[in-house]
């Protein structure tokens, strides 16, 4: 282990300061600033290599977590690259996107703030990539099949990254401009630069993987071409159906999906020119949804310059600790303060918006009220109705499903009772055989660790599929997908 009484000596828990706000208000750029190695070593020290490291439980992917931590004290940075990337393919994004599933089960934290292992993940690569370590891996021999994959987020690109080091040839088809999925124009700059999923793409490229961007695959190559020109087909192609609000007012000028105005803002930071971008300069943003996303729309709206912006959240503000209701090992039900909510807005929680109101066809504003829970059911709070000026309402409540239409129902796939594209054990789609399903498209919405999980076994089915055994690891037990 790192240290036997590293955990004793060190009882706090420290993480990066984060500019601050009036400075990283001025810019895109990430929030954090730099940590120094002493600092990472001594919070690495503080993990107590459990008889049971229930931080494995807590995350999909296995992480060989103390393993890491304790080459990261010892500064045997190498050795500790190799167990990270034994299990995880791109730990810069989880690094960075996660939240940490695997700190919420750390048995450190049953009575003392969890080890960082978020931030020593982050930084054992970023000194991996600054040394020269991460390089391509080529397999040692070529298999002669193909295989597709559709869609290039983390569960696509893990997937593809797999399949080519087994000797497949890969080609990952995305109908976006650019490769990346919803990291590439979900996840705001501030939160992720696109830098770090170039530099990884240049190194699946040089491994030999082939990206093809602007291909809406089901219309710019058909169902039967793909079909005819691969000998496997992985879908990977997210839960992008966001949920809507069907309230009147809901046709009005101004309300917008969060995937419409987040990936336009990411395309200025690429530099493209966005023609009617829908933005927040000097507008009353309203935000309908307290999640992840919703804060992505939080920080984007004020680094655009927003006039006030409110998020709204149908659920109670969460307790300060984690509450009774979620007990550890669980990922706690708890309040959180992402760097967006440091940065300005207010959260409101306990609301619901009952009707969108506007002028000439445009929203102005939005008529709700507070609503309580009264046996799992949400009751109006009797004259607690208020309006709130609204020039710009995003709604950020979460995705129901993969988009159906032209792959989907050509290639004739089946829905779970979730509306997910059904599969099997193995990751197989039900009655397609060849084609596998990895990500939000079979699991719905979630974590970008368990997409990357996902992927992971979802190679390991493909390949069994056309080798008939398989080395690849994969790190979800198939019987958790067939039973969920």
């Amino acid at each position: 282990m790192a240290d036997p009484r590293g955990f004793l000596k060190h009882t706090d828990r420290e993480t990066p300061t984060r500019r601050p706000v009036d400075l990283r208000l001025m810019d895109w750029k990430e929030v954090y600033n730099d940590f120094a190695d002493s600092t990472l070593q001594t919070q690495a020290s503080r993990c107590m290599d459990c008889g049971i490291p229930f931080c494995h439980n807590g995350c999909p992917l296995g992480n060989l977590i103390p393993e890491w931590n304790d080459l990261v004290y010892k500064g045997q940075w190498d050795a500790g690259i190799d167990r990270l990337h034994a299990t995880n393919n791109f730990p810069e994004f989880t690094g960075r996107l996660c939240p940490a599933p695997c700190e919420a089960s750390c048995v450190l934290g049953i009575n003392q703030p969890a080890v960082t292992i978020k931030q020593v993940e982050v930084e054992l690569i970023e000194k991996a990539w600054d040394s020269g370590t991460v390089a391509p891996v080529l397999p040692s021999e070529k298999s002669g099949r193909k295989v597709a994959v559709v869609g290039s987020g983390p569960a696509g690109l893990a997937a593809a990254q797999q399949l080519t080091r087994a000797g497949h040839d890969v080609t990952v088809f995305e109908r976006a401009d650019r490769i990346g999925g919803l990291m590439r124009y979900g996840i705001p700059e501030f939160k992720m630069e696109k830098r770090f999923i170039d530099r990884r793409l240049e190194q699946m490229e040089a491994e030999g993987t082939v990206f093809r961007a602007g291909v809406n695959v089901g219309v710019d190559v058909t169902v039967e071409q793909l079909r005819g020109d691969f000998d496997a087909v992985v879908l990977a192609n997210g839960s992008t159906i966001g949920r809507d609000l069907p309230i009147p007012g809901r046709e009005l000028t101004g309300i917008h999906q969060a995937m419409e105005f987040l990936p336009q803002a990411n395309r200025v930071q690429q530099g493209d020119t966005v023609e009617n971008q829908i933005t927040a300069e000097g507008k009353s943003v309203v935000i309908i949804g307290g999640g992840d996303t919703g804060a992505d729309c939080l920080g984007t709206a004020l680094r655009q310059g927003a006039k006030q912006v409110h998020q709204f959240e149908i659920m109670p503000k969460p307790p300060i600790e984690r509450a009774e209701s979620t007990p550890w090992p669980t990922y706690p039900l708890m309040y959180r303060v992402a760097s967006a909510h440091e940065e300005g807005g207010e959260r409101v929680y306990s609301v619901n918006t009952e009707q969108f109101t506007g002028s000439d066809g445009t929203v102005t504003a939005l008529k709700a009220h507070e609503v309580t829970m009264v046996n799992g059911r949400f009751e109006k709070v009797e004259g607690s109705d208020f309006e709130l000026e609204a020039d710009l309402v995003l709604l950020a409540m979460g995705f129901v499903g993969p988009e159906r239409g032209d792959l989907l129902d050509e290639l004739g796939a089946t829905y779970d009772a979730r509306g997910n594209v059904a599969r099997d054990a193995d990751f197989g789609a039900v009655g397609l055989p060849g084609v596998f399903v990895a990500g939000d498209a079979g699991r719905g919405q979630s974590l970008i660790v368990w997409a990357i999980a996902e992927g992971r076994s979802a190679a390991a089915g493909v390949d069994r599929y056309l080798a008939g055994q398989t080395l690849l690891p994969a790190p979800i037990v198939p019987t958790q997908v067939a039973q969920r």
